[in-house]
C-alpha cells in the first residue's frame, strides 16, 4: 500500500497542454480542478489569466509552462515569458531544459538557462520546476540535470513534457529523488493515466503528479476507497 503524504486529489497538477485546447476546454479543466480541489491546472501562457479568474476564491494554484515543449529558445525569452505568467496569475512555471544545451555539455549555459528563470519568478515568490525530459537522457544525464537545476535555484525537477518520445517511469524518479534529496521536490508527468500507474511514481519519490487523467484517477481512488 502507499503510503501518502497528502490526500491524492493534492497531487494533481491537471493538466491541458495540447495546442487545439478551446476556451471551453480550459474552462471545463478548471471546473473539475475546482470540483475535485487539485492543487493546480497546468495550461499553456495564454490561458494563464482565463484559469486565474476561474479558479478566484477557491486554494486551485495555476501552474504555466515556459519554454514549452522544446526548451530551446532564448534564455531571455524564458524569463520574459515567466515574468508575463506571474503577472497574469500563475503561482508557478514548469520551464523546459535546454536538452541540446545539456547534451552538448555546455552546463553554464544550462545552469544560467534556469537562473534565469527562477530570479524572474523570485520577484514574485514563484515556484519553478524543470522539465528535464528524461526519455532524452541517460540515467547519469538525469542526475546531473537534477544538480544544475539546484544550482540554477529550482524547486522542482520534473519528468517530462508528453510531447517527446515517453513520459515518466518509476526508475527515472527515483533518480531524481535520490539526486535531489530534501533539497527540491520531484514532479512526475507524461503517461500517467491510472492510479496504478500514479501511485507508483509516488511510491518512486514523487511530490507532485502532472495529469490530464487526474479525474479518472480520482474516480478509480474513490471505487477502491
Amino acid at each position: 500500500m502507499t503510503e501518502l503524504k497528502k490526500p491524492l486529489n493534492k497531487y494533481f497538477d491537471h493538466t491541458l497542454l495540447k495546442p487545439e485546447a478551446t476556451n471551453e476546454q480550459i474552462d471545463v479543466l478548471c471546473a473539475e480542478a475546482r470540483e475535485h480541489d487539485f492543487f493546480s491546472v497546468c495550461v499553456n501562457t495564454c490561458y494563464v489569466a482565463r484559469c486565474y479568474d476561474n479558479l478566484r476564491g477557491t486554494d486551485v494554484k495555476v501552474a504555466a509552462v515556459v519554454g514549452f515543449p522544446l526548451g530551446a529558445c532564448t534564455s531571455e525569452s524564458k524569463a520574459y515569458e515567466t515574468k508575463e505568467a506571474f503577472m497574469n496569475g500563475a503561482s508557478e512555471v514548469d520551464m523546459v531544459l535546454n536538452v541540446g544545451k545539456f547534451k552538448s555539455g555546455d552546463y553554464d549555459y544550462v545552469r544560467d538557462d534556469i537562473k534565469a528563470v527562477t530570479a524572474a519568478a523570485s520577484v514574485f515568490n514563484g515556484t519553478v520546476k524543470v522539465i528535464l525530459e528524461t526519455c532524452l537522457l541517460t540515467k547519469e544525464e538525469i542526475a546531473e540535470a537534477c544538480k544544475l537545476s539546484l544550482e540554477g535555484g529550482a524547486q522542482f525537477v520534473k519528468t517530462s513534457t508528453g510531447f517527446s518520445t515517453g513520459g515518466a517511469t518509476a526508475e527515472d524518479v527515483a533518480i531524481m529523488r535520490a539526486t535531489v534529496g530534501d533539497r527540491a521536490q520531484v514532479k512526475a508527468s507524461g503517461g500517467i493515466r491510472d492510479l496504478r500507474t500514479c501511485l507508483e511514481m509516488i511510491e518512486a519519490g514523487a511530490d507532485r503528479i502532472g495529469a490530464s487523467a487526474s479525474v479518472k484517477i480520482m474516480e478509480e481512488f474513490a471505487n477502491e476507497h
